[in-house]
């Protein structure tokens, strides 16, 4: 364990400009950021603003645009963009969204299918880690609108396009509360290099660990008992956080504390400077309670 980091997504705190957001990162002393490429990279200098960022916290990882911006092109172009950026400022890993049959990506679908090595061909013969992101399921008919839903299709489709995987709790959560086997399923792939680490509940997606249902406490726990050397990145909604910058930053030390309890990296003990308890596990909360988890 003595490689795992635990990351902030810069997503976490979008609502506030990105330098900030890296400012209170380092303040709550998290070992690096996941940046994710936002309006703010929309006609500058890209590698001036990943220096200057990189200036005030490490970055572990950038997340590709999954979202139009201006001057980054469509999914491919921007993804391919991403990793160029990655390779000029010494950023290891990228990541994107699978191409979405709802969004009607057929494009980006059929290009995703002939690259027949991402680590060669797109990642720039290994420069540059490039990972996929497992999708969530959503609506009231919990559908899951992009390619690769399935576990067993992602993890064939990743080892056959030598690609890498991000595997995001909230996302697996949404279909399955109970995610720890199929996360043992692509830990067993030897592909998952980045985990998005957050709660997921009530229809809701990126909750603060422990605002949600799913087994967060237990799943750092089995963490901590695997040989995973990469990221445990935060990423949280923003609108999980009060606006008081101040208590921003108290609640991103306490997470980044517990994680790094959970997982192993702190003693027990760094948990007791602050005055709420961990968050707990739906099954712990049932024992607290008394009822039926």
């Amino acid at each position: 364990m003595s490689n795992l980091k635990i990351s902030l997504s810069s997503g976490s705190l979008f609502t506030l400009p990105i330098k900030r957001a890296f400012e209170l990162a380092a303040e709550a002393e998290f070992d690096g950021v996941e940046l994710i490429i936002n309006q703010e990279f929309q006609w500058v200098n890209p590698v001036k603003l990943v220096r200057s960022l990189q200036a005030i916290a490490p970055i572990n990882s950038i997340h590709a645009p999954f979202m139009p911006l201006d001057g980054w092109g469509g999914p491919i172009q921007s993804l391919l963009q991403s990793i160029d950026l990655a390779a000029d400022t010494g950023i290891s890993l990228v990541n994107f969204h699978p191409p979405s049959w709802l969004g009607l990506e057929v494009g980006f679908w059929r290009w995703l299918y002939r690259i027949r090595d991402f680590q060669k061909e797109v990642g720039l013969d290994g420069q540059v880690l490039v990972t996929i992101e497992n999708m969530p399921w959503v609506g009231r008919h919990k559908i899951n609108p992009n390619i690769l839903s399935s576990t067993n299709d992602m993890i064939n489709f990743i080892h056959e396009h030598n690609l890498y995987l991000t595997f995001d709790t909230t996302h697996m959560g949404s279909g399955k509360a109970n995610f720890i086997n199929d996360f043992y399923l692509f830990y067993g792939s030897g592909r998952i290099r980045n985990i998005h680490f957050s709660d997921y509940g009530f229809g809701r997606e990126h909750l603060i660990p422990g605002h949600g249902r799913l087994p967060l406490t237990r799943f750092l726990n089995h963490l901590k008992n695997t040989d995973y050397q990469g990221c445990v990145t935060l990423e949280v909604s923003p609108h999980e956080f009060p606006k008081n910058e101040q208590t921003i930053l108290l609640g991103l030390k306490e997470l980044q504390t517990y994680m790094k309890v959970e997982t192993g990296m702190l003693p027990s003990e760094a948990m007791e400077c602050f005055d709420a308890p961990p968050p707990m596990d739906v099954d712990d909360q049932a024992a607290f309670s008394g009822q039926p988890a």
